[in-house]
C-alpha cells in the first residue's frame, strides 16, 4: 500500500474500534493527533483518555475486512473516503457539535465546499408539495447553490430531481443517506441515486453495509443541515423528521425557512409552527437567496439588473425566478380554469359551482375527469380539494 493507503487504513481502523464512537474517536485525534499516533501510543496513556477497557479495544486490531472491504470500495471510480483531516472534507461541518471522523462520498466531493440550502420536507407529500420542491430546487441551484436533501421518497426526491433538472452548470446536489453508501434507501430512488452518484454526490457516514436503522436517520439530518447555509422546509407534519432537521440548523446558526400550506391540510401545520418559531416564510426562490445573500457573500442585485416581470438577477446568473406553478399537461382550458377556482382550501361542490358559474352537472363533468387524473381528491361531506 501508498502511505496515503496506509494513513487512510489507519482512518479505517479508528472508525471501526467496536463502542468507541464519534466523541471518543475525536477526543484521541485531540489528545495524539493523526490516528497512526493514536495505535502508536501505549495502553496507559490512551487509558487517560477513554479509560482502560477502550483502551483495550484501541490496541486490538479490527478485522481485515473492516479495512480491505473499504479501501477497495475507496479504488472504484468517483469513490472518495474523506477524513477530518482532508483539505476536501466540508468546512461547514467543522462548525457543527460532533463532525463525523469520517465520510464516504460517491460522485463529486468538491460539491459538499459549495455554498448550499437543504431541502426537505414530507415524505407522503401533496403533489403540489413536490412541484413546490422540485420548482423552488431548480430556481436555488440555478441561482448557483446547491441542494442538499435526504433522498427519501416525497420532497427529498422531488428537491433532488428539481436540481438535476437545473442542468450541469448549476449549483447541483447533495443526497445525505442514513444507510452505508453501498445500499440505498428506498431501493424506489435507486435510479435517481445512479444520476445524483453521476451528476453530483450521496455523502454517507455510516460504515459500508449498514442497514436502513430507524436512528440512522436523525443522525443524517444533522448532516443535511451541517452542509447548509440555510434549510428549506416543504411540507412537513408536526411529528416531521424535517422539524428535527430545522431544529439542528437553528441550533448550528443556521437560516430556517417554510413554505405556507392550507390551514386544511396536516403536512402544513409542521411549516405553520416552524414559522410561528421565527422561520421565515418564504413564497419564491428570491425570498430565500435575499436571506442568504449577506451569508454567502452575495452583492445586492442592481436596480439595472431586475427584469420587467419583478424577477432578480442573481450573482453569476441571468436571474433568478419565483417557484412556477406545475405545469398541468393534458388538460383544457375549462378544466384548468376550474383548477385554478378552487385553489388550495377545500371547497363544496355548491360553492365551487357559483364560484365557476356552472350548474353542477356541467362541474360533475369536469371535476370527475380531475379526480380520475389525481388532480383532485374528494373529501368527506362532498368537498374537493387540490392534490
Amino acid at each position: 500500500m501508498t502511505a496515503a493507503t496506509d494513513d487512510l487504513a489507519d482512518w479505517l481502523r479508528l472508525a471501526a474500534i467496536p463502542g468507541l464512537g464519534a466523541e471518543r474517536q475525536r477526543s484521541l485525534l485531540a489528545a495524539f493527533g493523526l490516528p497512526r499516533h493514536i495505535f502508536a501510543a501505549g495502553r496507559g496513556a490512551l487509558a487517560a483518555v477513554v479509560g482502560h477497557e477502550l483502551a483495550a479495544a484501541v490496541m486490538t486490531p479490527p478485522p481485515a475486512e473492516a479495512i480491505e472491504r473499504p479501501l477497495a470500495w475507496a479504488a472504484e471510480a468517483d469513490s472518495h473516503i474523506l477524513t477530518l483531516a482532508d483539505e476536501a472534507y466540508p468546512r461547514t461541518l467543522l462548525d457543527i457539535a460532533d463532525p463525523p471522523v469520517l465520510l464516504y462520498v460517491k460522485g463529486d466531493p468538491a460539491l459538499l465546499q459549495r455554498p448550499a440550502i437543504a431541502l426537505v420536507g414530507a415524505r407522503s407529500a401533496t403533489a403540489q408539495g413536490e412541484a413546490n420542491a422540485a420548482a423552488f430546487a431548480q430556481s436555488l441551484a440555478e441561482a448557483g447553490l446547491a441542494i442538499v436533501s435526504g433522498l427519501a421518497l416525497g420532497v427529498d426526491a422531488a428537491a433532488h430531481r428539481g436540481a438535476l433538472a437545473a442542468g450541469p452548470d448549476s449549483g447541483g446536489t447533495v443526497a445525505v443517506i442514513g444507510t452505508g453508501i453501498d445500499r440505498i434507501y428506498p431501493a424506489r430512488n435507486a435510479a435517481l441515486a445512479r444520476e445524483i452518484a453521476s451528476r453530483g454526490a450521496i455523502v454517507s457516514e455510516f460504515a459500508l453495509g449498514t442497514p436502513p436503522l430507524q436512528h440512522n436517520f436523525p443522525r443524517r439530518n444533522r448532516l443535511i443541515a451541517g452542509l447548509a447555509q440555510g434549510v428549506l422546509v416543504v411540507e412537513a407534519a408536526l411529528n416531521s423528521g424535517s422539524l428535527i432537521t430545522a431544529r439542528l440548523a437553528t441550533e448550528g446558526g443556521r437560516e430556517v425557512f417554510a413554505i405556507p400550506g392550507s390551514i386544511h391540510s396536516p403536512l402544513s401545520r409542521g411549516c405553520h409552527r416552524l414559522i410561528r418559531e421565527g422561520a421565515k416564510l418564504v413564497e419564491t426562490a428570491e425570498d430565500v437567496i435575499e436571506e442568504l445573500r449577506g451569508r454567502l457573500g452575495w452583492p445586492a442585485p442592481a436596480a439595472a439588473g431586475r427584469r420587467p416581470s419583478g424577477r432578480r438577477a442573481t450573482p453569476g446568473r441571468a436571474a433568478s425566478v419565483e417557484a412556477p406553478q406545475p405545469p398541468l399537461p393534458g388538460l383544457d382550458d375549462e378544466a384548468a380554469r376550474v383548477l385554478q377556482i378552487i385553489g388550495h382550501d377545500p371547497v363544496d361542490i355548491d360553492t365551487l359551482a357559483g364560484r365557476c358559474g356552472l350548474t353542477v352537472d356541467a362541474l360533475y363533468a369536469i371535476l370527475l375527469p380531475l379526480e380520475l387524473d389525481g388532480h383532485l381528491a374528494r373529501l368527506p361531506g362532498g368537498r374537493f380539494q387540490r392534490t
